[in-house]
């Protein structure tokens, strides 16, 4: 296992983008943190501090996929370098000028949100072209889904480690320049430069005319709700069981969970349609939410987490590769984006819906909210799997770079292959 991921990491950028594309989403990741301390700082409210943390959210929800959009069209670097600058620039406006004119700060978390650069679509629209099999874009895809659960995890502690040091303000210049940083390690490589998306077919609904995606994103908003409610839920059951350490250790325990899962699930291939697999992948993530009704001690419930978290990243994976296989030629980017987005906006409903459930009915229906939620995911993958089944396209995969003016390769007959590169074989 350790072998396979070793040999992934060691093909010649793949490490590189991997971890520019995680300083990348830095940002992104500790946005909600870096706001609402900056905020608190210069004496604003909770409910002014969540303000604006949802119009950062509900931009960046928009931006993704234009963004994604706009990428598939004109290319990497034209969109992913200067959107990350404008964000960046969002954030600077709102750490100098602070609450004060509000409208200010409010239309810098719309900039900071909208131009947020969508490089988790592009990190895995490139992991085609870089990677030599098949089987390593399936692993790379369950490593990308792991270390989002590190990046969740360390990067609040580098927002706390820099307020610690320097300031809130200074909080927000570190961990956005940091950003930059990694957007332009990635936009500057070779295979970011050189990727181009397939030709594409002009329709307003971009990746969304694809039935199979729009299967995907419903179940998959599901997911979001379920792990956004989760979060409000272990606030309340830390507040009966003694405190903000007890919802510390479950959400730790979630991403552990997630993080062996993930790893685990990377570390071999899998037989089968992933379509089919994704349904087997998202019973079990909801099967293992329904234990957290029952609420029982600390320790237990600890375990319990960590145990619903195990196939969190195994089923985003997997999604990944049904994204890949379902996305209309030549939107490859927009439709990850659009992942994303769905999975945002579902993870804010669940913090929503979960909220009244543990003001007027307490802890336990606060855990019925992701039980639901998981429950609803499963279902719209059962109720509409014949989109899922029916017609994914075929993809073929690229094995070298070549040049521009050099012919496409013979095997390519129906021009699946992304410009740019030798296609070899079809997934």
């Amino acid at each position: 296992m350790a072998a396979g991921y070793g040999e992934l990491l060691r093909t010649p950028h793949a490490a590189r983008l991997l971890t520019g594309t995680l300083l990348g989403r830095l940002p992104n990741a500790t946005a909600a943190l870096a706001v609402l301390l900056f905020a608190r700082a210069e004496g604003g409210s909770y409910a002014l501090a969540g303000g604006l943390t949802a119009v950062y959210g509900a931009a960046n929800a928009v931006g993704q996929p234009l963004l994604g959009r706009a990428v598939d069209r004109v290319g990497q670097p034209r969109v992913m370098l200067p959107a990350a600058v404008a964000s960046a620039l969002g954030m600077v406006l709102f750490a100098v000028v602070g609450l004060e004119p509000l409208p200010v700060a409010y239309a810098a978390m719309l900039i900071a949100g909208l131009f947020t650069p969508p490089l988790e679509g592009g990190l895995r629209a490139l992991w085609p072209a870089v990677l030599r099999r098949e089987d390593q874009v399936h692993a790379a895809y369950a490593l990308d889904a792991v270390a989002q659960e590190v990046m969740f995890a360390v990067g609040p502690l580098l927002v706390t480690l820099s307020v610690a040091v320097w300031s809130e303000a200074a909080a927000l210049l570190v961990i956005n320049a940091v950003g930059v940083a990694g957007a332009l390690s990635v936009v500057v490589s070779r295979p970011s430069r050189q990727w181009r998306s397939a030709p594409r077919e002009a329709h307003w609904l971009g990746a969304l005319r694809s039935p199979g995606l729009l299967v995907l994103l419903g179940s998959f908003f599901f997911i979001g709700l379920a792990l956004g409610a989760i979060a409000v839920a272990a606030v309340a059951y830390s507040d009966e069981r003694g405190g903000g350490m007890v919802s510390s250790a479950l959400l730790s325990a979630l991403g552990v969970g997630a993080l062996v899962g993930g790893i685990v699930y990377g570390g071999r291939a899998w037989p089968g349609a992933p379509e089919r697999r994704l349904r087997l992948l998202v019973a079990a993530l909801a099967l293992g939410y329904l234990p957290l009704i029952l609420v029982p001690g600390v320790v237990t419930m600890t375990v319990l987490a960590g145990v619903a978290g195990v196939f969190l990243a195994p089923a985003l994976a997997c999604a990944f590769v049904v994204v890949d296989r379902h996305a209309p030629s030549g939107t490859v980017t927009e439709a990850f984006s659009w992942l994303v987005t769905t999975f945002v906006v579902g993870n804010a409903v669940g913090t929503a819906v979960a909220g009244p459930a543990v003001q007027f009915g307490g802890v336990v229906p606060g855990f019925a909210v992701p039980a639901a939620g998981g429950a609803a995911a499963l279902a719209v993958l059962l109720a509409a799997q014949r989109f899922l089944l029916d017609g994914p396209r075929p993809v073929i995969r690229p094995a070298a770079y070549r040049t521009p003016d050099e012919p496409p390769a013979e095997n390519d007959r129906n021009h699946a292959a992304e410009p740019g590169f030798r296609a070899r074989h079809q997934a």
